[in-house]
């Protein structure tokens, strides 16, 4: 029995408070993503000043994404057990002193485990975020909430990572970490004042840990979400992590003009994810994630192949592809959260992120193996053969996309407060 999807003149409206919780969240998720990507666009520089391979470029990528995984799983086991607010004050406050410390790195393996200290700190702050939207938004408005918040990338694009650009050209490659971890002070604060308690989870969480994992780890609907969000990740980040130095030494282009094109990609992603939100709750989950998925794959073809054409092609191509890979992910994680119940979902995010992180490393070297060059100064070779494999990758993704069913249990979901200083108190 196919469910109908209300009207846009009938769907229920965010709230004030809740757009006010939104942008709290969105500020914490903007700074962790610029955080993550940061280290992208900035491929050329570290392994010139760096005097790494692409294949060291690779490691500290990995570092990130594996520390998210296994950080991910550890947390898994106790998150359910505290108030969301404690658990993202925490992480988050872990974060800036890890961002930190990247900056403040002084070679290629103290900043290997800088990075991978940031991404355990990292990875649990993102699924935090992430359970508390599953908590707080019902399936209808959901979308548009992760929508909103998910557009962090899209900002991060737009302001962070030329901005990133222009401080390590100029101050080294330290100066966008130290930076990114000064801002995170005041959005840490301004958290800490105004998010509100959320402790709903809580009401019948207990026994011992193990059982509560295998709860979760046993779940059908998670296995399917797992090896669906793995999939997804890897059809994007076994490519990006070599854009920035392919369209700088395969296609000619400056930093000044790598910066223009994440601006330009990010103006034009953050427009559309959030249109793509909307259309989600509109016109349903599946639906518009199979549409986003196909195009993805045509613009990973598209940009791992690249000619000399100048900076504007660059520039479209490249927001063709972020719009369309960062679109994918507004509907999958309305469809992964709505898997599974409510009180599962916190370590069921978890786990999920730690899924999510793993792809973002293991991508990396899938890719770091591929390609090579043959010196420092040389072309990339054998990003075309890269991203024929990310396509493979997106195309598993979206046969385990009619795998996925909504979870059979729904409880009550948490109301805030009129004001976001009261605990919600349930």
């Amino acid at each position: 029995m196919s469910s109908i999807a209300p009207s846009p003149a009938t769907k229920p409206k965010i709230t004030r408070i809740e757009w006010a919780l939104i942008l709290l969240l969105a500020a914490i998720n903007f700074t962790h993503i610029l955080d993550f990507v940061i280290v992208m666009p900035l491929g050329d520089q570290l392994m010139t000043e760096l005097d790494i391979s692409p294949e060291q470029f690779a490691h500290i990528l990995s570092s990130y994404g594996i520390a998210a995984c296994v950080a991910g799983v550890l947390a898994a086991t106790v998150v359910d057990r505290f108030d969301r607010r404690t658990v993202l004050l925490f992480t988050y406050a872990g974060f800036t002193l890890s961002t930190l410390a990247c900056g403040l790195a002084p070679g290629y393996e103290w900043l290997l485990a800088a990075r991978a200290l940031a991404g355990a700190f990292g990875g649990i702050t993102a699924s935090a975020i992430m359970a508390i939207i599953g908590d707080v938004f019902p399936n209808e408005r959901r979308g548009r909430a992760i929508g909103a918040v998910t557009s962090a990338f899209a900002v991060a694009s737009i302001f962070g990572l030329p901005a990133g650009l222009l401080l390590a050209t100029h101050f080294g490659l330290g100066a966008p970490f130290i930076a990114l971890a000064a801002l995170s002070v005041p959005v840490w604060i301004a958290a800490f004042f105004r998010l509100p308690s959320l402790i709903a989870h809580r009401q019948q969480a207990g026994g011992k840990i193990w059982n509560e994992l295998k709860q979760v780890i046993s779940h059908p609907n998670h296995l399917r979400s797992f090896a669906f969000m793995f999939f997804l990740v890897m059809g994007t980040f076994t490519i990006i992590p070599f854009l920035a130095p392919y369209m700088q030494r395969n296609c000619g282009a400056t930093r000044d003009e790598v910066a223009f094109v994440y601006a330009v990609a990010g103006v034009f992603t953050l427009i559309g994810m959030n249109i793509i939100g909307y259309l989600t709750d509109t016109y349903g989950q599946r639906r518009v994630f199979f549409a986003m998925a196909c195009v993805s794959i045509l613009m990973t073809l598209a940009i791992t192949n690249l000619p000399a054409w100048g900076v504007i092609a660059y520039a479209a191509a490249a927001t063709g592809f972020m719009i369309a890979a960062a679109g994918r992910i507004i509907p999958a994680q309305a469809m992964m959260i709505g898997s599974s119940p409510p009180l599962l979902r916190g370590r069921f995010m978890n786990l999920n992120t730690a899924v999510s992180s793993l792809a973002t490393g293991v991508a990396p070297l899938v890719s770091g193996a591929m390609i090579t060059q043959e010196s420092q100064s040389s072309p990339l070779i054998g990003y075309p053969s890269a991203g024929l494999v990310a396509v493979g990758f997106a195309a598993i993704a979206v046969a385990l996309a009619f795998l996925l069913r909504p979870a059979h249990k729904q409880t009550v979901i948490v109301e805030l407060p009129r004001s976001a200083q009261e605990p919600v108190l349930v």
